[in-house]
């Protein structure tokens, strides 16, 4: 059983919890399943549940049912229901800012159909369920040992999409018939008026117009089709890697898109709006049956880089270029370098430049707004400035310009992946894939290979005479204080490190589990997951405007405040006898004061701020710590003068203090 270190700060007002936060305007998932419902649109996502658009797509509010893969949606009257993967099926009467799970809670949910009272419900490997009651009890039907991948219905005629081709029932599932179309996969099923659309694995559309007795292959017939959707006499095909596309005359003929470059795993229409669901990219919207596209604002986006110039953040995405907010993170932009993966930015005297996956080195002279290529036509991975020396990592090594990228050279440092860079005055450093880090002292033009000589080094940061290597396959950090002669790995030392940034004291590091903080140069890291719905890959920092942003893998920006990440740090990693609570000091204190605290075992520790009268203030610290003694920073800036409490509470000690703010 864990342990509850609890400290409980006793002061004045309202609860501010300290957490990361989601940036608005790049975030969802991967789109699984579209449902409408009159104006509201419902999106099942990958990774991050269930999402809600009143506007069609202009925003997008995540619901409660926020942690699960959800494969399929149906709406009946008020009631929205949700398929996942593995937990059944979830049901929201007030558009997802509830859910209740109902028995169905251990079969994947692959497809979801509704008439009248009855709501069936298409598993993986089980077959079909039925329910009568709104998902209280669910029956299964004598389908019961196939893979449902799709349902549709029509009247009294239920057709279900299997691994094993289509299935027709006229009672209610009470007994099934296979159709003539056998021995394929069925990913989806649309009706149109006396016409049955089946889109298969791989083999495109097929046509019935006799209730499954006879089907015909339509010219769209050598490629996969995750979902249709029928509006009027038009036919939309979802494909994988070519978008979306039409037919307007029963699938004798198919027109693709103009979103024709992507692959869609879901449709949905409401009136004249078509809405496409895809693998990377969230929702698109379209009003004019696909001649034109526009994306919504649930468009999930791998972020890579993160940089600020002026008063705007720039976010380097993943195959969608860069992003640019002037509003702290609110809303997002994206600027017209948008079709590349942009791994790293560097900036200098007012231009920025982005380094791409493919392209090159782009620069901007206002801010990103607008980009222009320069001579350096590889993948970068990194880039490093100096004066006005512009160090660029490849595939090939390292290259050089000294005319903001008019030209470029390549230096001494050849046939290798540069992940990194970094400069501390003469010194050049490039981390690199398997091949450690090396060191140049004239300007890139011969290179020497320091101690750590076997690793996959993905980040550099330094701090004054300290060089801090982020390494990749779980080998965590190591640090040099001698320009790399020799390196000391930290006791961060069981995860993979995409990023490093330094702030003060402080070093943060990006991980493949969320982020770490050390106070003490690498001795000893503390967890700071605090907000995330599910701890993601760490690829980028940026510390601007007294906030710290972070790129992840899957759930774009993240951003949480520096005074909050830092209030605690560890002084000592020396394991004390007991636990033990210090008096504040200085006691009385304006506007900030600090507090000791010993931890004997590793355990979770909670600080949490509360006035005379018990109301919470702010929880400082939620997360486990290991023994050590640690400082915990308070700021009353925003409080009254008077007198507080703190409380301490762990095993088999209760122990207060009182302080006083005098202002």
């Amino acid at each position: 059983m864990k342990k509850l270190f609890l400290l409980v700060v006793m002061l004045a007002a309202m609860n501010a919890s300290g957490q990361w936060t989601q940036c608005d305007g790049i975030f969802g998932g991967n789109v699984i399943s579209i449902a409408t419902f009159g104006s509201n649109i419902f999106a099942g996502t990958e990774l991050k549940g269930v999402w809600f658009s009143s506007n069609n797509g202009s925003s997008w509010i995540q619901t409660a049912l926020y942690n699960h893969r959800i494969l399929s949606l149906a709406t009946s009257g008020d009631n929205i229901f949700a398929g996942s993967d593995g937990y059944g099926v979830y049901l929201s009467s007030n558009n997802g800012a509830s859910w209740t799970q109902y028995l169905l809670n251990s079969r994947s949910v692959s497809s979801l159909a509704t008439s009248g009272n009855n709501i069936f419900a298409g598993t993986i490997d089980y077959g079909i369920y039925i329910s009568t009651n709104n998902g209280l009890s669910w029956a299964q039907t004598a389908l019961n040992n196939k893979t449902v991948y799709s349902l549709s219905i029509s009247g009294s005629n239920i057709f279900a999409g299997t691994d094993l081709g289509v299935y027709l029932s006229t009672n209610n599932g009470t007994s099934w018939t296979q159709t003539g179309l056998i021995d394929k996969w069925i990913y989806s099923l649309a009706i149109s008026g006396t016409n049955i659309f089946a889109g298969t694995k791989s083999k495109g559309v097929w046509l019935s117009t006799n209730n499954g007795t006879t089907w015909t292959q339509t010219a769209l017939n050598n490629i996969s089709i995750p979902s249709l959707a029928t509006s009027g006499s038009n036919i939309f095909a979802a494909t994988y890697n070519n978008g979306v596309y039409l037919s307007t005359n029963n699938g004798t003929s198919w027109t693709q898109t103009a979103l024709n470059n992507q692959s869609i795993y879901s449709l949905a229409t409401s009136g004249i709006n078509i809405f496409a669901g895809t693998f990377s990219n969230g929702v698109y919207l379209s009003s004019n049956n696909g001649t034109s596209w526009i994306q919504t604002a649930l468009n999930n986006i791998n972020i890579y880089s993160l940089s600020s110039s002026g008063n705007n953040i720039l976010a380097g995405t993943f195959n969608n270029g860069v992003w640019l907010s002037t509003n702290n993170g609110i809303s997002w932009n994206q600027t017209d370098l948008n079709n590349e993966s942009v791994l790293t930015f560097a900036t200098s005297d007012g231009n920025l430049f982005a380094g791409t996956g493919s392209s090159g080195v782009y620069l901007s002279s206002n801010n990103g707004t607008n980009w222009i290529q320069t001579a350096l036509n590889q993948s970068i991975f990194s880039i490093a400035i100096s004066g006005s020396n512009f160090f660029a990592g490849t595939t090939q090594g390292v290259y050089l310009s000294t005319n903001n990228g008019i030209s470029w050279t390549q230096t001494g440092l050849i046939d290798k992946w540069i992940y990194s860079l970094a400069i501390s005055e003469t010194n050049i450093f490039a981390g690199t894939k398997s091949n450690g880090v090396w060191l140049s002292t004239n300007n890139g033009t011969t290179w020497t290979q320091t101690a750590l000589n076997n690793k996959d080094v993905r980040t550099l940061a330094i701090s004054g005479t300290n060089i801090f290597a982020g390494i990749n396959n779980y080998s965590g950090i190591y640090l040099s204080t001698n320009n790399g002669t020799s390196w000391t790995q930290t006791t961060l030392n069981n995860q993979s490190v995409y990023s490093i940034v330094i702030s003060g004291s402080n070093i943060f590091a990006g991980t493949n589990y969320g982020v770490y903080i050390s106070t003490n140069n690498g001795t000893s890291w503390i967890i700071k997951n605090q907000g995330f719905y599910r701890v993601p890959i760490i690829y980028s920092f940026l510390v601007s405007y007294n906030y710290i942003f972070a790129g992840t893998g899957d759930y774009s920006v993240w951003k949480r405040p520096l005074s909050e990440i830092i209030s605690i740090q560890n002084i000592s990693s020396e394991v004390p006898s007991s636990y033990s609570l210090g008096q504040n000091y200085p006691n009385p204190f304006n506007p900030t004061t600090k507090i000791k605290i010993n931890i004997a075992k590793y355990g979770e520790v909670k600080i949490i701020v509360h006035d005379v009268m018990g109301r919470e203030v702010q929880t400082l610290v939620n997360e486990s710590l290991n023994p050590g003694t640690y400082e915990v920073s308070f700021d009353g800036s925003t409080l009254t003068s008077g007198v507080y409490f703190y409380k301490l509470i762990t095993d088999g000690l209760t122990e207060t203090k009182k302080m006083l703010l005098l202002k």
